[in-house]
């Protein structure tokens, strides 16, 4: 009964608080807010009678009151001052004034007068403006005024937010007039309130007051929002400079063509103006201009600045010939300062493969008992990780003094075997010799090799009075063998990559563009050509390889060679943007199915490092499941997406077994029991993999012929009656797509690899396409993952990777592999080598996924840790030759099989390979010792200050290495370095001024 009321009388309760204080709250409010107004200061009261009266005077007929009052005006308003959070005294009350003061300035016709009330109501406009008037800028321009720094930061701020809002709003009233056709699409002044004239001369006057308030980011963004970028350099100087420009380069990969490569080129003329001649040269490089690195050269006479801008060309592999320098630019040196280095940190003493094996800390057996792999299989992973193991260091024990090793492989992997003859002497040209007795063997795989070998010792290394390479190889190129002529074209690739070198274009074309020749001899020609001609868009290569998509037969177009052929295209086109559009539209002549993946393939190549966000969204579309997953019949649809969700459920759930198993299989050194019961497990694995594929027939048809011959037979015999045509044409158009999202994931880690932020979010949606691609998305996401993450060993990239590597698919966990070692190029990371050991005991038995993993331990322990493939350099200069090395690799492993039956392609990876040591010379180029504190980058773009450029720095005496991501500084001011980077070769000058510390 006491609850029921309560219950009536709480809605009553409710009610009579609800109506009763709802109009007394309002009143409450508006009389505090009356005695609030009232309740002013006496300073206060005192400042707002004085602004009124003010304003009353100027309402005035009086003409002689109105110069003073708006001085009074002008100095209330310029004196006042409050909190970053409060609005100035003054502004706040002549508020109420500001219509009545607008109405004042229209009824004027004194120009000085208006003109000086026009600079007060642009100021006023700030707090009263409605949006969408602009009255800010509308009522400065009106304004004579020049001294706009005496009204302060805020309002100069203000001023250019305004601006960046008109000129967006007047070209898009532009685009639309364009659009109707009814007007012209010059903008008059009848069109448009503000004149683009006016907006830029205005801004112009703002940006020096940016400059010189520390508000670089400021002066540029503005002169970025009114499409003027380019008139900044006149209001450069010594102070600005530094702050300016990196703020500039780091906005490159953000800003949409052709806003990026104006930006480029401003900052090149700044640095050029400041005489900072080694970030121009920086700048020049990646613009791919040769002027621009002559006009580096020409801005001095110094010969000693021109030797360390020619060891910064030489790193690139860039083709500019200047004289007088042209011996370092062709790397004639670096074998020396290789061997210099090598002695100084003790690694002279040549390593076998064994030393990273370490075969004996595993307690299984059977890896060579019972191995899968033959004793030549084995025999040619040594040499191979032999090769890369002591790379550059012209000296090993298992092959150069060791005749008969050779001979200890099988066919063409005595080619692979004499080649890494040519590794192990890398830039080195005594390397020749030790080919040249091969060359006059009876065994064609011998000299096929000795002639591939020549190449890779001699890769960067050219001379400006004699090419040996290109003396020695010319002749067998139009060999009537094709394993001669292949390995002959191959190392010309090697060697003369990126050096645009017109004698072996004279000499290569016509092999190019012959399509009577087997498709693979043109493919090669076109690949190395693609090599040393890449980034240029040479219109006679890109002729040629078009050539061959139009006029080679049907058949010959479905070979996996044809891949090559489209990446030849892409490399040639590499970072060129939208100069490859031509070539887009000659590929819609070509009426084969290959042609989309082709388009992927070429505009991912295209666009490389922009980390453009529109490309990966059109990329990951490509990527839907529906874009493979395709029926023959329209009746089984629905059985089809039945059976798609039930594999990929049990395919997901596979996977998170053997993740979950991983570490009990492969963490601890196993015996052999332990290996064989997990080998037994994976069988099972695969077995079961196989069953649920049963139930996806239509998804097996994506598959190439010899592995889908089973579970298409009985369609097939079907579907005989019906004709063979419409069937091969299906399966041409699966292909295609297959291909089509293998370059897929490949272009969105090519876009993405110029940007910390963008490779982030590629490794995210990697890891999407593992759980939801179809199988042959799956094989390309490791390496994928490999490319963006290459010599940058992360424990998340190689720990996922080691999951991917126990896939039921063999090809994924290959390509895992493979990536693992990319990951890890050069570091001799110990995690990595600890994992990659397990890893070949837990595959002893399976001959392919062992070899690629004995290659991925070679790569880990690259030239005994001092070398590296990293794409980009400390100043973010891509590398074009060394990603253009790595591209090759990782379009030949679509198909891992296909790989490895042609392994002399893994030595394409040499041309891109460089040492990652810092040496230190004097003037004279004798070596210097000195103290260089190594650390982890730091970005410090926009940072106030003079802020830290490295973290957690160790200090070292020359010569040292740089790993991914490091930065070095000289340790004191006791030498100045003739560059702002300290990577590579650097040249020093003692300091007159440097007084030792006591």
């Amino acid at each position: 009964m006491v609850e029921e009321l309560e219950n009536k009388k709480k809605p009553q309760e409710v009610q009579k608080d609800e109506t009763v204080p709802a109009t007394e709250k309002v009143q409450t409010k508006n009389k505090k807010k009356d005695e609030e107004e009232e309740q002013l200061s006496e300073e206060d009261a005192k400042l707002k009678e004085d602004l009124e009266l003010l304003v009353e005077r100027l309402k005035e007929n009086d003409a002689s009151l109105y110069e003073p009052s708006l001085q009074k005006l002008k100095e209330f308003i310029q004196s006042s001052t409050s909190s970053m959070t409060a609005v100035p005294k003054p502004l706040k009350f002549l508020r109420p004034a500001y219509p009545s003061l607008c109405s004042v300035h229209d009824k004027w016709t004194d120009k000085k007068s208006k003109s000086s009330l026009a600079g007060i109501l642009s100021v006023l406009s700030m707090t009263y403006s409605e949006n969408g008037k602009y009255d800010s800028l509308r009522f400065r321009l009106l304004s004579d005024e020049t001294d706009l720094e005496s009204w302060g930061h805020e309002y100069i701020r203000h001023l250019a937010l305004e601006i960046g809002e008109v000129y967006n709003d007047q070209l898009e009233k532009e685009a639309d007039l364009t659009s109707d056709g009814s007007k012209e699409a010059t903008p008059t002044s009848t069109d448009f309130e503000f004149s683009n004239e006016d907006i830029l001369q205005l801004s112009l006057d703002i940006v020096p007051y940016f400059l010189k308030h520390n508000g670089e980011e400021d002066a540029v963004d503005l002169l970025l929002e009114i499409e003027s970028i380019e008139k900044l350099p006149q209001f450069i100087d010594e102070n600005t400079y530094q702050r300016v420009c990196k703020y500039m380069i780091a906005c490159v990969p953000l800003l949409p063509p052709p806003e990026d490569i104006s930006f480029l080129q401003t900052a090149f003329s700044i640095y050029l103006s400041q005489s900072q001649l080694t970030e121009a040269l920086a700048i020049a490089i990646r613009l791919g201009n040769e002027e621009l690195m002559g006009s580096v050269f020409d801005a001095t006479n110094d010969k000693v600045v021109h030797q360390q801008l020619a060891y910064i060309l030489a790193v690139q592999k860039v083709s500019f010939e200047y004289e007088g320098v042209q011996d370092i630019i062709g790397n004639t040196k670096l074998s020396e300062h290789f061997l210099y280095l090598a002695k100084e940190l003790n690694l002279t003493v040549p390593k076998i493969p064994e030393d990273i094996y370490k075969s004996h800390l595993d307690n299984s057996k059977s890896i060579f008992s019972n191995s899968g792999m033959d004793s030549a299989q084995q025999n040619l992973a040594a040499s191979f990780v032999n090769g890369f193991l002591n790379l550059g260091y012209s000296n090993d024990k298992l092959i150069v003094d060791n005749d008969s090793w050779v001979y200890k492989t099988k066919g063409d992997g005595m080619t692979s075997a004499v080649a890494s003859i040519g590794s192990i002497y890398q830039w080195n040209l005594d390397g020749l010799q030790q080919l040249d007795k091969y060359l006059y063997v009876e065994e064609p795989e011998v000299k096929a090799g000795a002639l591939l070998g020549i190449g890779i010792s001699a890769a960067g290394v050219h001379d400006a009075d004699v090419e040996p390479a290109l003396l020695l190889l010319q002749d067998y190129v139009t060999n009537t063998n094709p394993k001669i002529s292949s390995a002959a074209i191959l190392g010309l690739g090697i060697s003369f990559a990126g050096s645009r070198n017109e004698e072996v274009l004279g000499l290569l074309l016509p092999l190019a563009a012959d399509t009577s020749l087997p498709l693979e001899t043109s493919t090669m020609a076109c690949l190395a050509l693609s090599h040393i001609f890449v980034g240029t868009c040479n219109g006679d290569i890109t002729t040629s390889i078009m050539d061959n998509f139009l006029e080679r037969t049907t058949t010959e177009l479905k070979s996996e060679w044809v891949r090559f052929l489209a990446l030849s295209l892409g490399l040639l086109y590499l970072q060129q943007g939208e100069q490859v559009d031509d070539v887009m539209e000659t590929l819609t002549a070509i009426e084969h199915p290959m042609t989309s993946a082709i388009e992927v393939l070429i505009n991912a190549c295209a666009y490389t490092g922009t980390g453009d966000v529109l490309l990966i969204q059109d990329l990951l579309h490509r990527l839907t499941p529906k874009a493979v997953n395709k029926t023959d019949e329209e009746e089984e649809s629905d059985n089809e997406e039945q059976a798609n969700s039930i594999s990929d459920f049990l395919g997901t759930k596979d996977n998170e077994d053997i993740g979950a198993t991983e570490d009990n299989e492969t963490t601890p050194a196993e015996n052999a029991t332990g290996d064989n019961n997990s080998n037994d497990t994976t069988n099972n694995n695969n077995n079961a993999d196989g069953d649920d594929d049963a139930m996806d027939v239509d998804q097996e048809d994506s598959k190439p012929e010899d592995t889908k011959t089973e579970s298409a037979g009985k369609t097939t015999e079907e579907e005989k009656e019906s004709g063979t045509a419409e069937e091969e044409g299906e399966e041409e158009k699966e292909a295609g797509l297959i291909e089509e999202s293998c370059f897929a994931v490949l272009g969105i880690a090519l876009i993405a690899i110029g940007e910390d932020i963008g490779k982030e979010m590629s490794l995210r949606h990697f890891g999407h396409l593992m759980h939801y691609g179809n199988e042959y998305i799956r094989r390309m996401v490791p390496l994928a993952m490999g490319l963006v993450s290459v010599a940058d060993p992360q424990m998340k990239v190689f720990d996922t990777l080691t999951r991917f590597s126990h896939d039921p698919d063999l090809d994924v966990s290959m390509n895992s592999i493979f990536a693992m070692g990319l990951c890890g190029v050069g570091t001799n990371n110990a995690r990595l080598a600890q994992l990659l050991r397990q890893l070949a005991s837990y595959y002893s038995r399976e001959q392919d996924a062992l070899f690629i993993t004995r290659l991925a331990q070679g790569l880990v322990h690259l030239g005994k840790g001092t070398m590296t493939m990293d794409i980009y350099n400390d100043a973010n200069v891509l590398n074009k030759t060394t990603l253009a090395s790595l591209l090759t690799v990782l379009t030949g492993l679509v198909s891992p099989t296909f790989m490895l039956e042609h392994h002399q392609l893994f030595y394409m990876m040499n041309s891109g390979i460089r040492p990652k040591f810092i040496i230190t010379l004097d003037e004279e180029g004798e070596p210097l010792k000195v103290n260089v504190r190594v650390g982890q980058a730091v970005e410090t773009v926009g940072q106030a200050g003079k802020p830290k450029t490295i973290t957690g720095w160790i200090t070292q005496s020359t010569p040292v290495l740089l790993g991914h991501g490091e930065r070095a500084e000289l340790e004191n001011d006791e030498y100045i370095s003739y560059t702002s980077n300290i990577e590579g070769v650097v040249i020093l000058r003692k300091n007159p001024d440097f007084e030792a510390e006591e």
